[in-house]
This record gives C-alpha cells, sequence and structure tokens, in this order.
C-alpha cells in the first residue's frame, strides 16, 4: 500500500525556516494560488481510500508548507469526505505537520475530538529553535510553538515532536532530549538530519555529529525511558534487530511508497524530489493506484537499492541502514565508487552502539516478555561488572549477529 503526503499549501508556509527545502517549490507553480480546491480535496480523499479497500486502516497525510492556512472548514470537510468514502472494516487515521503558530483552542479541539495525530515542528530549548526557525520578518517563533504545544496538552490531543537536528543542536542531544521529556512532557519524538548540499552547508549537521547525537540519547533512553518515551529511530531499528525490517523510509531497503501531492492534483515520487524529472502524474486525469505503480515509479524505488556501492553492500549494518535516504547519497566511497551517504560514519557509529541493547530487546520480545525489562537488565549487568563478579553463560543477546 502506497503513502501519500498531500501539500494542500504546497510550499507556502508562514514561516521563513533558514534549513527549510521546500520553501523553493513555490517557483515549480508561478502564479498559483497554493491552495487545493474542494475538487482535488475530494478526489485524493476518494481514491486513498478506494486504494485501501479491505485494508484494516488507512492514514490520510496533510503537511505543508503550513496546512492550518487552510482554516479549519477545509480539514471539517476532510473528515465528512472521509466518512463519505471509507469502506466499512477500515480505519482511517487523519495526520497533522504543523509548524504550530497558528494552533489556537478550535484547532487543538478539533484534534482532540477527532483524534487527529499532530506532529509539532520544535527544534529544542529557545535558544536552539529560535536559531533557524523564525517568521518571515525574521523573529523568533518558540514561545508560540510552546503555546500550542501547551494547548494540544490542554485539549488531550495526541502529538509528537518533530525536531530537526543541525550545527545549532547538534552538539547538545541531551539538553533537546530532556527538554522534551521534562520540559514539553511529550511521549513521541522524531529526529531529522538536516543535510543542504552539495556544497553542504553550515547549517548541516555533520555525519559524525549525527551519530554521536543519536547515541547519546539512546544511552538516555535504554536505561531510563524505554516503554514511556517513543522515538522513531529507535522503534524502527529495534523492527529491523527483530526481523521486521525498518519503519522509516529511509532505512527500508527500497522506497517509492510515499509520494507527494500538491495543491493542483500533481503527484510526485516523494516530497524530497518535488522536481519534474520526478513528476508522476495528476490525480485529476490518472488513479493513484496508476501513479504509484507506473513502471517509472517502481524503478525510482528500486534505485534505492540498485545504487548502493560495493562498500554499502559488504557493510555489516547494511541490514539497518540500507544507505539511508537516496538524496543525500553524494558522497564517494574509499574506493572512488559514487553514492556513499553523507551520513554514513553516523550511521555506523549508531547503528554500531546500539547492537547489544537492540539484541537483547528482540530477545525479550521473543520470549513474550516487555522489551522495557531491559532498562533493568542493564543496571544488574553493570552492577556485576563494578562488583567484578564472574560473567555469567551467554545469553541469546550476547552472540555475534
Amino acid at each position: 500500500m502506497f503513502h501519500v503526503m498531500a501539500k494542500p499549501t504546497g510550499a507556502i508556509c508562514n514561516l521563513d525556516c533558514k534549513y527549510c527545502f521546500f520553501l523553493s517549490k513555490e517557483s515549480l507553480y508561478p502564479g498559483s494560488p497554493y491552495r487545493m480546491g474542494p475538487d482535488v480535496q475530494e478526489t485524493y480523499i476518494r481514491q486513498v481510500l478506494a486504494a485501501a479497500h479491505g485494508a484494516p486502516s488507512v492514514t490520510i497525510a496533510w503537511q505543508g508548507g503550513e496546512p492550518t492556512l487552510m482554516g479549519l472548514d477545509f480539514f471539517r470537510r476532510a473528515l465528512e469526505l472521509t466518512r463519505k468514502y471509507v469502506t466499512p472494516g477500515t480505519a482511517v487515521e487523519h495526520t497533522f505537520q504543523t509548524n504550530g503558530t497558528l494552533l489556537d483552542d478550535e484547532w487543538c479541539r478539533f484534534f482532540a475530538d477527532n483524534r487527529i495525530l499532530a506532529g509539532l515542528s520544535l527544534d529544542g530549548p529557545k535558544d536552539i529553535h529560535d536559531t533557524y526557525r523564525v517568521d518571515k520578518g525574521g523573529q523568533p517563533t518558540f514561545d508560540k510553538v510552546m503555546r500550542a504545544a501547551r494547548r494540544l496538552q490542554a485539549a488531550g490531543a495526541e502529538f509528537n515532536i518533530l525536531c530537526t537536528v543541525h550545527a545549532a543542536n547538534g552538539d547538545r542531544p541531551l539538553d533537546v532530549y530532556r527538554f522534551f521529556r521534562d520540559v514539553v512532557k511529550a511521549k513521541y519524538l522524531q529526529f531529522i538530519p538536516i543535510v543542504e548540499g552539495p556544497p553542504v552547508t553550515e547549517r548541516s549537521v555533520k555525519p559524525e555529529q549525527w551519530g554521536r547525537f543519536l547515541n547519546a540519547i539512546f544511552d538516555e533512553w535504554i536505561r531510563k525511558d524505554v516503554g514511556t518515551i517513543y522515538v522513531q529511530h529507535f522503534d524502527s531499528a529495534l523492527a529491523c534487530w527483530h526481523g521486521a525490517g525498518a519503519a522509516l523510509c529511509i532505512h527500508q531497503e527500497t522506497c517509492g511508497q510515499a509520494m507527494a501531492l500538491m495543491p493542483n492534483g500533481d503527484v510526485y515520487s516523494c516530497d524530497h524530489y518535488v522536481d519534474p524529472e520526478y513528476f508522476l502524474g495528476n490525480i485529476m486525469r490518472e488513479d493513484l493506484t496508476q501513479i504509484a505503480t507506473q513502471p517509472k515509479q517502481i524503478a525510482f524505488g528500486n534505485g534505492k537499492r540498485d545504487g548502493l556501492p560495493k562498500y554499502c553492500l559488504e557493510c555489516n549494518v547494511r541490514f539497518a541502514c540500507h544507505g539511508e535516504c537516496p538524496k543525500s547519497r553524494f558522497l564517494t566511497t574509499p574506493d572512488g565508487e559514487v553514492g556513499l551517504n553523507y551520513l554514513c560514519a553516523g550511521h555506523k557509529l549508531y547503528f554500531n552502539h546500539i547492537d547489544k541493547p537492540m539484541r537483547m530487546m528482540s530477545a525479550l520480545i521473543r520470549q513474550g516478555r516487555h522489551a522495557g525489562e531491559v532498562m533493568g537488565l542493564l543496571v544488574e549487568q553493570e552492577r556485576q561488572k563494578k562488583m567484578g563478579m564472574p560473567t555469567r553463560a551467554r545469553a541469546a543477546w550476547d552472540r555475534p549477529r
């Protein structure tokens, strides 16, 4: 089943985040109103739900730009259309990515009442967040985003934090993580590395810096927060160690199942590839299922796997990494082969660092136990090590892969 990221305002946003890769896409549609019309909205929802016929669940995703610029009535109608076209037995989840600056109590009650999962963009404490996330006048936005978080909590709306990792917060992983956990009181976290290039900008996170960032947060999480804080990267990695494959598209072997939909109905291979070369069709002329399964898109998705250099094919963490996102594969390998991901060194640091705890959690799950028991096991192992107690027989997770 494919996934579509609908962008009802296209690249239009009320902020001017300095690292945003999507604002420039406005130039693709000169003179456009950048507002999804009711006919495109209905066609999108109808086609997505038709493609999901018989599936137990389907997600309808709203992103931007900034989708709140469409106004609440647009999304009230989206729910009406969902009820009109959904097949009995299929559960529909609407997700909504927002910068939060326009969320008021009415928006938050709407999310809560309709069980819409909101993704709130926040890069950490005030001094970090306001470095790059500014409005059109260059003014800081942290206070507005924090008000949105409090309003969502007061309304009982479920939300997650989307945090980009860059030069301003890459060396402060625990400040960022503890702020989200202890101040924001967020339970669901996503971390997205900012990679601008080539040439790579000063804002971009450095490869090893990215690995150290994830490792520091992982070390805190694995000892204190398993089962209470959910970090998307860690959940996805555990799925890999458990044999289920990554949940994150960037770490799946192939891609092409997450397309981008623009306000006029145009569909592109991915929201990182909204360019004429990756244009797939328009839902007002073609069906989404046909668009998603055309040879061009299948070749795009398989190209992620088929374009891996030998250096990656022989890597011990390939099963969890798969070369990450093709958009960042602009380095050459030590052997001079093209196609190495810019973040490769960081991924190696991270995936090798988490290997043993991941095997421990996977073993617990296979035994019908809770993965959170790993916290107690690690504490006990550290206690025995400090006391110089003899090493017991190797458990399943102690064996090398």
